[in-house]
């Protein structure tokens, strides 16, 4: 296993019109913390993916969120799209067995966390809430 955990972001990007939570809080963020290494950055267009990675300083840049899901260097997946797209992301995520950090609020609305933390469940991921000043998040860690 690697030194770092090493994270792909996905709704990190340096496109116009977006909220800038993920270029503005979570890149920094993931960059301060020693045990942390952004690997990859994940949005919907292979352009933006690759302007977005090589601006975070991320190796690899990624345009479908299955590929990065995937990917063996990817260790934990770090949610930051507005929340109508946090289930979908979210689930693909644990499907693909990696840990999820997600920006909170988890879901929609309750079904969606409940369902999302059963899938975490059966994954043998535990389900946290995580508060960071302004910011309250939900993330998931593998069980020992």
């Amino acid at each position: 296993m690697a030194d770092k955990i090493r994270v792909g972001i996905v709704g990190a990007t340096l496109t116009q019109g977006g909220s800038g939570w993920g270029q503005n809080a979570h890149v920094p963020a993931l960059k301060a913390l020693p045990n942390y290494e952004l690997k990859a950055v994940c949005t919907s267009h292979e352009d933006t993916a690759k302007a977005s990675a090589a601006a975070f300083g991320a190796e690899r840049g990624f345009h479908r969120f299955s590929d990065m899901a995937a990917h063996p260097d990817v260790d934990l997946i770090a949610v930051c799209v507005r929340v109508p797209g946090h289930r979908e992301l979210v689930m693909a995520g644990l499907q693909a067995g990696k840990p999820v950090f997600c920006e909170w609020p988890l879901g929609a609305n309750l079904a969606e966390a409940e369902e999302m933390a059963g899938l975490a469940r059966t994954r043998r991921f535990s389900m946290r809430a995580t508060s960071f000043s302004r910011a309250t998040s939900a993330r998931c860690s593998r069980r020992t």
